[in-house]
Parts: C-alpha cells; structure tokens; sequence
C-alpha cells in the first residue's frame, strides 16, 4: 500500500462497487477509482456470493484508500447489492454522498471530480442539493451507450433547464446505477432500494423515487466506459431475464410511488413498446411471450417483500440510517441533550415598511422567550434608503446573529426563500415575515415538537389590522397529523409565516418552487407527500397584519391562475384524485371570482373566525 495519500472528497464520499463473478474487471473498477483526481474516503465492494475469487481479490488490492469487503454468501441480485452497499456506506463509514457502481464500470480520471463539481454548485439559489448526479456512460470504443443513455425529464421547466445548464448538466427523471452519485440526505428520506427486485428495473424504480420530489442531474463531463460484452440497449434479446423486467416494471406501477400517475401512464406506454420491441427482435419469441405472461401474473399478484426479509441471513439492515459526517447540524437534538439551535429566516423586499421591519425582527429575537441562534435576512432585490438603513442598523444592534443576503434583483419570495435555507447555518429553520409579529413564547412552544420528531410544525395565528391589539380574527389550523393531510388536498393546512421546519425535510421535498402566490401550499403538500411527520400547535403564536385591500387580494384573475395551476400540478403529481381536482377548481377556483363582500363572509366562516368565535 503507497504512503502517499491522494486527496479525499469533501464532503464523505464513499463508493460503492457490486461485484458478481467478473474477478478481472472488478480489479480494473477498483483502479479506475482509486487512480482518479478525487477519490472517495472509502470504497466498499459488495460481493454477491462469487465463485471466482473476487472478494479474495478485493481484499488484497493495493489501494491508497480503505477498501472494504462485505461478502455476501449467496447472490441477491444488483437490487440486493446496491441495497447492502448503500445501508453499509451511511451505518459504517457515514457516507454524506454514496458513488454507485457495477463491477464491469471503469471511472475515468476525472469522473468523481466533475459529478461532485455538478452536485456542489448546483442552483446556489436553491436550498437543496440534486437528489443524484449521473455520468455520461460509454462503451470500450467510446461510443455512448444506449443502455445507459439518459433523456431529459419530461415536462421540465425553462428555469430547472437553465440551472442545470449553468453547472453543465441536464435534468433527468431516472438513471443507472452505472456511476450515479447519492446524496445521503435524500436516501435517509426515501429509504433504500427494494432488493426484492434482484435484477432489472431496481436503478430505475430508486432513481425516479430519489428525484421525485427532487432534483436528478445527468452530468456529461462525468465519464465511465461500461465494460459490456456487446454493444446495445435494453431491448436486446433477454431470454428468461425478461420475467424480471416485466415483473419488476408490473410492480413499479402497481406498487411503487417513485412515479405520480400521469407519469406512471407515459413510462408505462415507454414500456409496452420496447415489450414489444423485443419479442419482434427475439429469435425466441415463444420465451419471451411465456417470460411476458408470467412476468405480468407475478406482478399483479404480488408484492415486493421487505428487504429484511430478501436479505435475512445474509447481511442485517440497520434500523435507522445514520447522518454523516456533514449532516451533523441536521441532527434531531442538541448534542449532549442540550437545547436545540434553530435559525430564522425572514425575507425582506422593496415594498416592506421599515417600522413593521424593526418590529417583526425584535418579536424574533429580543422578545423571545426561547430565541433562535441566527437570523438570516434575505434582501429580494434592492432596498429603498429608509428600508435599507432600517436593515442596516437592526443588524447592527442585534444581540443575535445575523447572516445578511443580498440578492442582485428581485427574485420573488420562491427564490429568496431557496437562498435564505442555503445561507442558514442550523438544520431546523423558523419562518418569519418582515411585517407580522411573533408573540414571545412562539418557539418555546413549537420548538420541543421539532426535538419530539416533528419535521413541519406551524401554528394558528391572529389577524390583526393597525394596531397589534386590534385582532379582527383567528385563524385556526388542524392539529391532528392524519386529519392535516387529509385537509391538504383540499386547502392549505399550515400558516406561512408561522411554520417551523427541518431543512432537509424542505429538500427532500425539493425545496421551494415558483408557483406565484402559492409556493408554500405546494411546498407543504409535497412535503407531507413524501412522508414528511407534520403538526400545528393550537395556540396562536402570530400575530398577522392585514390591510384594507386584503380581501381584494384573495381573488381575482392572477390569484385564480395561481389557483388553475397549483391544482394540476396536485393532479399530476397524484396528490389528489380526479374528483378533489374538480371538487378544487369548482370551490377554491369560484371563491377567487365572486364579489368581494362574498369572499369576505366566506372567509370568516370558513378560514378565519372573528375573536371569541
């Protein structure tokens, strides 16, 4: 082994090599990692029960970085490997980015530097990091290979092409886990790949999960040659693996949530028509009609069994993934047990009142009972002179820490809110708006419900109009975890301004997107879509400042726009069905075109009660 120490990846990287029975290429992997610009802290080889001495061979490869062994003693597929590799990167090495690949994938010089470089400087205005980073994957003679060639995500829009442009990539819905690089913060929240699938379709069914409600990336600077033995795409004649293709396909619709339905319809017409591809290619057409139709019969009455299951006696999951070793600010409690530390994000733009500013910031702080350990003030654009110096001085006096972001034009409150959870130091992040008021014991109450688990919590809160004690109504929210789901398919079950959240639950749910005057519902929804544990404190912990023109606001031509396009994207993304999209635009889009003194009596008796009601 050299004494020479190549440099190591930052943040953890730890590769993942699955091995089968091909010795030599193995070897040849493991050089290819190892020889590279940047090289992972670790390299764990998981091997599938091979005959031919590749688990010996790994163990004694000369390597300047750790190269860990797990035997397995009996196959369990490419699903079961990645699986085992992946659970064993985050519990035994504390992965913060696993790097994915087969035992016949040989990285080039600069493979991980150019994925890492994708992945770090991706979207600098956005609070979350792609889900995974794809290579560019060619064969011996340099050709792309088709079985592993990437399309862009369907349905894209102009600004995720333009971000991921900026840093050289292009948006994907799903890649191989030939060179795919993980973050270890989206496999805590979808979990592990379901090794029941053993081969075929297990890359495809984690890759859409990892980036469904995030960001997949395919970077072409990141190259890898696939050692296969013949040149071609998955529809090449499979012989009796094309049971696992159907089944696992059948099970992916059937089963798997990694696709929304609109989705699940266009992958799925994909699928008939390579299905049939591939018989009309076959010279064993009678195989692969019988492999069809019990591929398809295995699929409909079956399900994927646990992985506990698929791997008992062959190597222990554990129980809970642990965080790595940049993931220690997202811990769920303070080390030692101390109090947790949280920051605050408050964004601020051009037409915010000065005098509200001061106010809403020393309710945050000075006036807490519990305050935060930072506060982060995002300047959208820039501020009039009476604002600016109002910011500039309330800095300048704060007793707590304040991390200032300046924003070159306005961005909108989607954008500046993506760059606020970037600048923000703390895992659990408060959300406060530069003109309403926090009442004191706000995160001493809502705070222990974060420690207790919760990875959105928000409040009931009090609207007030001119003076703070002049409450024209209360605006009560749902407190029962399974009742705010349920209510989100129909109305927003969370108050902005009074929401506490963990910030890698906002990432695993893709962060904020544009989406005018809604991007916080749409937020909350694909949070609690993805599994995130949500609650409301009863109590009302905010005071909310409402204008005369408040309920002019509330509808509208612009607002019912909004509204068209928040319900079908709920549709397309499967959180509500046929009938809650036309129970929504009938109800929510109606309320937005009636008079306004109409709009305002069904506020107050559907949304906001008067005081004492």
């Amino acid at each position: 082994m050299s004494n020479q120490q190549p440099p190591v990846t930052e943040p953890r990287t730890v590769a993942v090599v699955v091995s089968f029975n091909r010795r030599e290429l193995l070897l040849k992997t493991l050089q290819g990692i190892v020889s590279a610009v940047s090289v992972p802290a670790a390299v764990v080889v998981v091997d599938n029960g091979s005959s031919d001495g590749s688990a010996d061979a790994a163990r004694g490869f000369s390597s300047p970085v750790p190269v860990d062994v797990v035997a397995l003693e009996r196959n369990t597929g490419g699903a079961g490997g990645f699986t085992v590799g992946l659970a064993h990167a985050l519990a035994e090495h504390h992965a913060d980015l696993v790097w994915l690949m087969d035992d016949d994938t040989v990285p080039t010089e600069g493979t991980l530097a150019e994925a890492l470089k994708v992945w770090s400087t991706y979207a600098p205005n956005q609070a979350v990091r792609p889900a995974f980073v794809a290579s560019k994957v060619v064969w011996t003679d340099g050709r792309d290979h088709p079985m592993n060639t990437p399309r862009q995500r369907p349905g894209v829009t102009a600004a995720a092409l333009r971000l991921a442009a900026d840093v050289g990539a292009m948006p994907v819905r799903s890649a191989s886990f030939v060179s795919l690089l993980v973050d270890a913060a989206a496999v805590r929240r979808v979990g592990l790949p379901v090794a029941d699938y053993f081969l075929w379709n297990d890359d495809f069914e984690y890759s859409t999960r990892l980036a469904r409600h995030g960001a997949g990336l395919y970077a072409p600077a990141s190259v890898v040659v696939h050692h296969t033995k013949t040149f071609g795409s998955t529809d090449a004649d499979p012989g009796e693996r094309f049971f696992w293709e159907v089944r696992n396909k059948s099970w992916m619709w059937l089963r798997s949530r990694s696709l929304a339905p609109a989705e699940k319809l266009l992958y799925g017409g994909s699928s008939l028509l390579r299905w049939g591809r591939t018989v009309r290619k076959s010279r064993n057409k009678g195989l692969l009609l019988r492999c069809l139709a019990k591929g398809l019969a295995a699929g409909a009455g079956t399900s994927p069994r646990p992985n506990s299951a698929v791997l008992g006696g062959v190597y222990e999951l554990p129980e809970q993934l642990p965080v790595g070793t940049a993931g220690g600010k997202g811990s769920a409690a303070g080390s030692g047990g101390a109090p947790l530390e949280f920051s605050v994000l408050l964004p601020i733009y051009d037409g915010d009142d000065a005098g509200f500013f001061r106010r809403a910031f020393a309710s945050v702080t000075a006036d807490q009972t519990r305050p935060p350990a930072e506060v982060v003030i995002v300047r959208d654009g820039p501020l009039n002179a009476a604002l600016a110096a109002a910011v500039d001085e309330t800095i300048a006096a704060s007793t707590v820490p304040v991390v200032d972001v300046p924003l070159k034009r306005n961005e909108g409150l989607a954008a500046a809110l993506d760059a606020g959870l970037l600048a923000c130091t703390h895992e659990v992040v408060a959300r406060m708006d530069a003109d309403d008021v926090s009442l004191p014991d706000r995160f001493k109450l809502q705070l222990p419900v974060i420690e207790a688990g919760a990875d959105l919590v928000g409040s009931a809160l009090e609207e007030f109009s001119g003076a703070e004690d002049n409450i024209v109504a209360v605006r009560r929210m749902e407190t029962d975890p399974a009742r705010i789901a349920r209510e989100a398919r129909f109305k927003d079950p969370f108050n902005h301004p009074s929401v506490v959240y963990r910030k890698s639950a906002v990432a695993a749910a893709g962060g904020y997107r544009r989406l005018d005057l809604m991007e916080d519902y749409w937020l909350f929804a694909r949070m609690i879509a993805s599994g995130a544990s949500v609650a409301n404190v009863e109590q009302s912990l905010l005071k909310y400042r409402v204008s005369s023109g408040a309920y002019a606001r509330r509808g509208g031509i612009r607002l019912l726009r909004a509204e068209l396009e928040l319900q079908a994207r709920f549709l397309g993304e499967g959180f509500t069905g046929p009938l809650q999209f036309a129970r929504n635009v009938a109800v929510r889009g109606g309320y937005r075109l009636v008079p306004e003194p109409l709009r305002r009596a069904a506020y107050r008796t559907l949304i906001a009660a008067r005081p004492g009601r």
